[in-house]
């Protein structure tokens, strides 16, 4: 019978930084045990693991690396000049692996944790103020990173696991996202005030088709909706001005340099006149959304659970 026998990994010298590190990252912390108590039997007791186990970890370290890390004197071991080299870097790893633990432990705390937090710039002045004072009543340590985006950027944060849940519009529909719709926001027709329709209460916007349009970004929801609305309406808008911020927008109304279909403003704007808009029907939808299959921490899960409570009067 021939009995094979298969060895241990070893690091080429040529080999990669990322395979360096997956081999050599569960044997620092042994090593740095035993560079501490200078003392294979002592560092097994205090890091409950097999003596054994302790000592191959190290002589395994000392081949991948290929220098000595440590001198034997007896039953005690001293660094090497390498040794004392490496225990520097070590140190420094294994203390922001533990701060890299101990600040996601906290983030994911209950009653002290951390929610990332996405929503839209329209959004920002009085809407989730009011959400998170009203969430902090019952979680008042909770804290919140936020985010103020347009949508399209908000999606691509989410997915890359730099939030957790955003506030957007349109609602969003993609198999790798849940989103769920929470309220509805009319928009209006924004003109100047000195503008032929400033008089006017009500308007359809088809009679707005010969008007130059101040309005945001390609890539943003509120400028879809806007093309949309305009297309049913039977024109395609003359845009003169984009903008990244809907009261931006708003103060260029007020020069005079066009009309704009906004969201109602937190603060009425002097210098415009905001026509309630009845065909077609100007609306936007409001909704939440988060990535498919994540698993929520518990400060995430009870905000989620508050948003969803709020459908239907999640606006001031």
């Amino acid at each position: 019978m021939v009995h094979q026998y298969s060895s241990p990994r070893r690091l080429s010298p040529t080999g990669d930084t990322e395979d360096i590190v997956a081999l050599l990252a569960p044997r620092l912390a042994h090593f740095a045990g035993v560079a501490r108590t200078e003392h294979v039997t002592r560092a097994a007791q205090e890091m409950n693991v097999p003596q054994s186990t302790l000592s191959r970890a190290l002589v395994r370290l000392e081949a991948d690396l290929g220098v000595d890390l440590f001198v034997r004197r007896g039953r005690t071991l001293a660094l090497t000049p390498a040794g004392r080299t490496f225990l520097g870097s070590v140190e420094r790893a294994l203390a922001e692996v533990e701060r890299a633990a101990d600040e996601v432990r906290a983030d994911a705390d209950p009653a002290t944790g951390k929610v990332a937090f996405g929503f839209l710039h329209t959004m920002g002045a009085e809407t989730v103020p009011g959400l998170l004072h009203a969430f902090r009543a019952d979680h008042p340590r909770v804290r919140f990173s936020l985010v103020q985006n347009y949508g399209e950027a908000m999606i691509e944060r989410l997915r890359a696991g730099e939030l957790d849940l955003c506030l957007t519009s349109p609602v969003p529909d993609a198999p790798d996202l849940v989103a769920r719709r929470l309220d509805e926001q009319k928009l209006r027709l924004v003109v100047p005030a000195e503008h032929r329709l400033a008089g006017r209460r009500r308007i359809r916007l088809a009679e707005a088709a010969e008007e130059n349009f101040v309005t945001l970004e390609p890539g943003y929801g509120l400028r879809r909706i806007t093309d949309d609305l305009c297309r049913e309406a039977g024109f395609r808008p003359r845009v003169a001005f984009e903008g990244e911020e809907a009261e931006t927008l708003r103060g260029l109304v007020a020069a005079g340099l066009g009309v704009a279909l906004l969201p109602p403003p937190a603060v009425p704007r002097p210098g415009v006149a905001e026509l309630t808009v009845t065909a077609p029907r100007a609306a936007r939808e409001i909704g939440v959304a988060w990535l498919a299959g994540r698993t929520d921490t518990p400060p995430v899960a009870a905000f989620k659970k508050f948003l969803l409570s709020r459908r239907g009067h999640l606006l001031p």
